[in-house]
């Protein structure tokens, strides 16, 4: 009965084939569409990294509420993602099994992944400067500005193998929970399998690029003494665990369980 009225979940494997053709039309947009959807992606968590960063702000919370309720508000973010459609990065490295099934080039994927990246960045850089003119960051008595450049500068103050693992073990999450919102049909469903996955990560304190590339400029325009060098360093390793994360050990796993020798590919991957 609830197969006939569209409430049932798609099974993991149904979820593997739908990943891969939505990764191929993904990785076929044109380059105007998937700049714009870049920086929307990049303004929406944005908009979840200020709201965290409002919650992390109120000192009368305790270590564990802080942390979690952080975590559910910062979903926000990439519910926006997956329900209205916006190009992110993170999430996108799961086009990696659409490429190992042949039905994307590497070309293709890394044209993708670039794109995305820089619309990203743009969309993150320009919610920071307009927070920052909002005066948004002044709430709380100066705690939440305050706040936003503690979290900044520890960011930037980690040691590189530190950032990258982090990287990784945060794009394990964001890719499980757009791997799971492939199950749902509904919005409901949708936004249920994004919250909890991306709580996770955001109260473990793991390290989201997309996230940082909203942080970092928004803490620097409030006087942080970050140098752009120190911004670039981070956003290189946390990227790069972040494309671990996603693209091989979810990406990249999920497709061995599930797709590998299931078919011939149908275009070269070079």
């Amino acid at each position: 009965m609830a197969a006939l009225f569209g409430m049932d979940a798609y099974a993991p494997r149904e979820i593997a084939a739908r990943v891969v053709e939505v990764g191929v039309g993904k990785a076929r947009l044109s380059t105007p569409t998937l700049l714009l959807l870049g920086m929307l992606a990049g303004a929406f968590i944005g908009l979840g990294a200020m709201m965290s960063t409002l919650v992390a702000s109120d000192a009368s919370l305790g270590f564990a509420a802080s942390r979690l309720l952080a975590g559910v508000v910062f979903s926000l973010g990439l519910v926006l993602v997956i329900v209205a459609g916006a190009e992110l990065f993170t999430g996108n490295n799961l086009i990696a099994m659409a490429w190992a099934a042949g039905r994307v080039t590497s070309g293709q994927l890394l044209r993708q992944w670039c794109l995305a990246c820089v619309g990203n960045f743009v969309g993150a850089l320009g919610l920071a400067g307009l927070v920052w003119l909002s005066g948004q960051w002044a709430f709380n008595g100066g705690a939440v500005g305050r706040t936003a450049v503690s979290i900044a500068l520890a960011r930037t103050a980690l040691p590189w193998h530190e950032a990258f693992v982090r990287g990784l073990l945060c794009n394990v999450l964001v890719c499980m929970a757009v791997w799971m919102a492939f199950a749902g049909r509904s919005v409901v469903d949708k936004v249920v399998a994004v919250v909890f996955p991306v709580t996770a990560f955001v109260a473990a304190g793991f390290e989201h690029s997309i996230a940082n590339m909203y942080l970092l400029p928004l803490a620097m325009l409030l006087g942080a003494p970050i140098a752009a060098q120190q911004v670039a360093a981070n956003l290189a390793v946390v990227i790069a665990g972040n494309l671990v994360g996603g693209s091989v050990l979810v990406a990249g796993v999920y497709w061995v369980v599930y797709l590998r020798g299931a078919a011939e590919p149908k275009e070269s991957r070079c």
